[in-house]
């Protein structure tokens, strides 16, 4: 019997869980990837509940755990800066916490010895045959896979290339998220804090690193969204959106320039009618990114499980396996799009009658009486598919 050859794109988080668990069924993967090289840093990314049973399963758990952030509560400010609730820290950093970028090296170590990794190129066209994809590569030539899987994210190149423009499947959601790392001058030791302003909000943290801080900005923008742009046109448009902001955010936007790694994006949401076409299928955000809470990467670990786990199960009838597939995610997708189309609201409340209202809600959860209605909502995302094993592995 020929091994069967799938090409998946994107070697950030879904990519190389789907190269994991293909290999584990027989399948042989290249993975390529637009970044010249694995992509550093990024925001911290949680696990817990089911998906807990995932990383054990993959053996990530003592990998996993040694690079864990290891964060404690976080303090909710005023508009003051005075602490007005503390927030329980297996609220915001789950069970297991750890960067994405330490997360998308493990994977990328644990899969690099029988996976194919193709950095610096990125699918341009995808045309389907009786019997495999044919796939035109920015630089590389020409090549054919049974299967593609497009697991790079919300921008997704291979769904623009298979299914049309991302217009067509965004909502943006008229916020916006930039993240970066700056100077540690609040002296935070694995604790953080979060201020709000009418229409705008930033999340501070230090964990592992006690020189810097990673910073997450939240604000209300247009609503149209802004496109995907330059460096210096990401540090303007986060220059008017803090404008006169007060408490530290002018201290903490004056390092932006220098900042080595800031991220910059709309919030939306990516939805489909059907996440394949014919040999063709997207995984993660690609698929149905949900926006902020909305349990993306642990949500997107468990799909490239079930989606190897199908195919196994369908004998390799992709059709079969692709509708299978969706029908155990799709549910749980959908409580993701609950979650995180509210999720700009929350995180950068519009009028101040909206910040006050916000922090008497944390006040609330906080305290003994409700505490339970907090791991209600830490858990109810990642819970809402059930980690099951696939029989048929073929590699350990």
């Amino acid at each position: 019997m020929t091994t069967k050859t799938v090409l998946v794109s994107g070697a950030s988080v879904a990519g190389p869980s789907a190269a994991y668990w293909l290999h584990q069924y027989g399948y042989s993967v290249t993975v390529v990837e637009a970044a010249p090289q694995l992509r550093p840093g990024g925001q911290a990314v949680d696990f817990r509940g089911e998906q807990m049973k995932l990383i054990d399963a993959m053996g990530l758990t003592d990998d996993l755990r040694k690079y864990e952030t290891g964060m404690g509560d976080q303090q909710l400010l005023d508009p003051a800066g005075r602490p007005v609730a503390t927030i329980p820290s297996k609220f915001i950093s789950g069970e297991l916490e750890v960067f994405r970028g330490d997360l998308a090296r493990i994977l990328y170590d644990r899969t690099t010895d029988y996976t194919e990794y193709v950095f610096g190129d990125r699918v341009t066209s995808l045309t389907e045959t009786a019997d495999g994809v044919e796939v035109t590569l920015r630089h590389g030539a020409p090549r054919r896979f049974d299967l593609v899987v497009g697991a790079d994210g919300v921008h997704s190149g291979v769904r623009t290339a298979a299914f049309g423009a991302e217009s067509r499947f965004r909502t943006d959601l008229g916020y916006h998220v930039a993240g970066f790392t700056a100077p540690n001058h609040l002296g935070l030791d694995h604790s953080g804090l979060i201020y709000s302003e009418p229409g705008r909000s930033a999340m501070i943290y230090s964990s592992r690193d006690a020189e810097t801080v990673n910073v997450g900005l939240f604000f209300r923008g247009d609503p149209r969204g802004y496109g995907r742009p330059d460096l210096e046109r990401q540090q303007e448009i986060l220059a008017d959106a803090y404008a006169g902001a007060g408490w530290e955010l002018p201290r903490l936007l004056g390092t932006v320039p220098a900042a080595p790694d800031l991220y910059f994006d709309s919030i939306g949401q990516i939805k489909l009618d059907k996440w394949s076409k014919g040999r063709v299928v997207l995984l993660g955000d690609a698929a149905w990114c949900a926006g902020p809470g909305g349990s993306g990467t642990g949500l997107a670990m468990m799909g490239a499980q079930i989606l190897a786990g199908e195919l196994a199960a369908a004998g390799g009838d992709h059709v079969t396996a692709f509708a299978n597939y969706e029908q155990r995610l799709r549910k749980p997708a959908h409580v993701g799009y609950k979650n995180g189309s509210g999720s700009g609201g929350f995180l950068a409340p519009a009028t101040e009658k909206n910040v006050r209202s916000r922090n008497r809600m944390y006040r609330m959860l906080a305290g003994p009486v409700f505490g339970k209605v907090f791991d209600y909502m830490g858990y109810r995302a990642a819970n809402a598919v059930r980690y099951r094993e696939y029989p048929g592995r073929v590699a350990s």
